[in-house]
């Protein structure tokens, strides 16, 4: 089997898996009447695996969904959806509503107590209008279809300027398998075990003890190795759940669960990259390959401080070739480093420019370097010189329309 079983579907979504429908609804959270509450629903009972936000303040969607996937993972059968109020920093009465929102979402779309997970976004601080929500959510339920995703995705939209959902289908010895996707992010976003919201399905066999590795490591390459601003929000959620529809479970080949664990990082990178071109303000987007690491970890590491830097991404929205910010930013990764040992390049429509060498300027040509800043999209790859590993972080660059966006945020 080849990576060629695996191919892409036209407006794919998180219900392009078979057994899974999806609605969404206006509730009056949104001043503009725009959509936002979703509602998801499998069949049947999904297995289900999690990665939350380590940030302290963890919001009550996320402290309620934790404690569902520990006490009953292999039960869950919906996910209910809000934008523009995060229910975060809300006290005892944030994790009633949480509760209340999944009672409701369950009663709505007639589920046994006890099955539905909670998604919410938006402001912090703000108590969840939990009557408003169970009206969206009956709305939906009502109107639940396989074709449902895309507006699923659209109304957990805030600052994003279009939804992002994506699927993909593998072919496997035993009969094909989908799985499907949506995320929501533009700003306070930065990997942090996890980030923004996500939700991917598929219709194959699974089991809670089999995902939780699986999706760790899907993460870890995919939503945990993006940044636009450095935040890490207090609600960041991605879920996967897979509901068995299809009878196939891809752990009992080796070949095929190889291949299924790529189709999920496809899934979940598409998603993931959205999230960066989406960015608030962004006017260019940023790969940055690490290499000649000592470990994975302190590769992502580099990554992600580089990708956070405010100076580096004012230099690329400026177009300015200032390498010594990149390798600056590196040096407060937390990695031990040799200066003499490093160097920077960046790509080129036909190989790589040296920007650093030893540590130290390449005298590269300056007329060169300002056109691969310039561009669109841009890849820098910086090799430590320590090891064999390496890690791939994407991010964007910082532009004036970033603090607008942010400066009146709850107005």
């Amino acid at each position: 089997m080849t990576a060629a079983t695996i191919s892409t579907i036209d407006g794919g979504s998180a219900t392009s898996p078979g057994g899974f429908t999806a609605a969404a609804a206006h509730a009056g959270l949104k001043l503009d009447g725009a959509l936002d509450v979703a509602l998801l629903v499998s069949a049947t009972s999904c297995a289900a695996a999690g990665v939350f936000t380590k940030n302290a303040l963890r919001a009550a969607p996320v402290v309620y969904d934790a404690e569902m996937l520990a006490d009953r993972p292999g039960r869950i059968r919906a996910v209910a959806m809000n934008a523009r109020v995060a229910n975060a920093c809300t006290g005892a009465g944030g994790l009633e509503a949480a509760r209340a929102m999944a009672r409701a979402a369950e009663e709505a779309a007639g589920l046994p107590p006890r099955t539905a997970l909670v998604l919410s976004t938006g402001v912090i601080g703000v108590p969840l209008p939990v009557d408003k929500v169970a009206r969206g959510l009956r709305e939906a339920a009502g109107k639940l279809s396989a074709a449902g995703g895309g507006d699923a995705a659209r109304a957990i939209m805030t600052t994003d300027t279009r939804p992002k959902h994506c699927a993909v289908r593998l072919e496997t010895p035993s009969g094909p398998i989908t799985i499907g996707g949506m995320a929501k992010g533009a700003g306070m976003i930065h990997p942090d075990m996890a980030t923004l919201l996500g939700v991917l399905t598929t219709d194959a066999v699974s089991d809670p003890v089999t995902l939780r590795p699986f999706w760790k490591r899907v993460v870890d390459h995919t939503f945990n190795a993006i940044s636009v601003d450095g935040d890490t929000s207090t609600n960041d959620t991605v879920l996967f759940l897979a509901n068995g529809q299809t009878g196939i479970d891809p752990s009992r080949d080796g070949a095929t669960w190889k291949l299924f664990e790529d189709a999920a990082t496809e899934v979940a990178r598409t998603l993931a990259l959205a999230v960066v071109e989406d960015g608030e303000g962004a006017t260019k987007q940023l790969q940055i390959q690490v290499v000649g690491a000592q470990t994975e970890a302190h590769a992502r590491e580099v990554g992600r401080a580089i990708a956070r830097s405010t100076l580096v991404k004012t230099a690329i929205y400026g177009g300015d070739p200032n390498w010594g910010r990149v390798l600056a930013a590196a040096g407060v990764a937390g990695v031990a480093l040799v200066a003499d040992r490093l160097s920077l390049e960046a790509a080129t429509g036909d190989g790589w420019l040296t920007l650093a060498s030893g540590g130290a300027t390449a005298l590269a040509d300056p007329a060169k370097a300002r056109a691969i800043f310039e561009q669109k999209a841009i890849r820098l790859r910086i090799d430590l010189g320590l090891g064999r590993s390496e890690a791939v972080v994407w991010t964007c660059d910082l532009s004036p329309d970033y603090v607008r966006i942010n400066s009146d945020y709850t107005s």
